[in-house]
């Protein structure tokens, strides 16, 4: 992608976070792109305790995406039980599908593989996300067919609209990890 630069997330960040995570996935903002939650989930999507504990903790990264200073997309990268762990992954809706996010995805593993020399990557994708599991089957993860409970009534993952939700573990080894 031209002109894309990658930096870590600071805390002067966390108010344009909050927008972008919440217009990729919340709301009738979200439904220009793909990526959208709107019908399975209301409320917020993040908030800015969170990030700031996320930016503040060792070995986790927010991983911003930028161009000429303008955020475009964003995700979080961080050492988990000695593996590397992607999520809050945001597009603009704007821009989805135009390979921001296969950049980001990139730098997110080379962090994980370079920076930190972890063997592999992990994620957690609600399981009904079909379209969203091929994008990163595509990219190599596999479904480990572990499955995780959806937090009901802990809104700080949003309001549940349907009743089936639950999260399912995908993974890629990292190839040319060096601890």
């Amino acid at each position: 992608m031209d002109n894309l630069t990658f930096r870590a997330a600071t805390d002067a960040d966390i108010p344009a976070l909050v927008a972008l995570v919440t217009s990729a996935y919340r709301g009738d903002a979200s439904r220009q792109g793909w990526t959208t939650e709107a019908d399975m989930l209301d409320g917020q999507r993040i908030d800015a305790d969170a990030l700031l504990r996320d930016i503040e903790r060792p070995r986790s990264r927010i991983v911003l995406a930028e161009r000429q200073g303008g955020l475009l997309a964003c995700a979080h990268v961080a050492e988990e039980d000695g593996a590397g762990y992607f999520g809050m992954f945001s597009v603009r809706p704007d821009l989805q599908g135009g390979g921001v996010g296969k950049a980001l995805l990139a730098e997110a593993e080379r962090v994980a593989r370079e920076d930190w020399g972890l063997p592999a990557m992990r994620m957690t994708v609600i399981d009904i996300r079909g379209e969203l599991i091929a994008f990163y089957e595509r990219r190599g993860y596999v479904r480990t067919g572990i499955k995780k409970p959806f937090p009901y009534g802990d809104e700080r993952y949003g309001i549940p609209r349907r009743d089936d939700l639950r999260f399912e573990i995908l993974e890629k080894p990292l190839s040319g990890a060096v601890a």
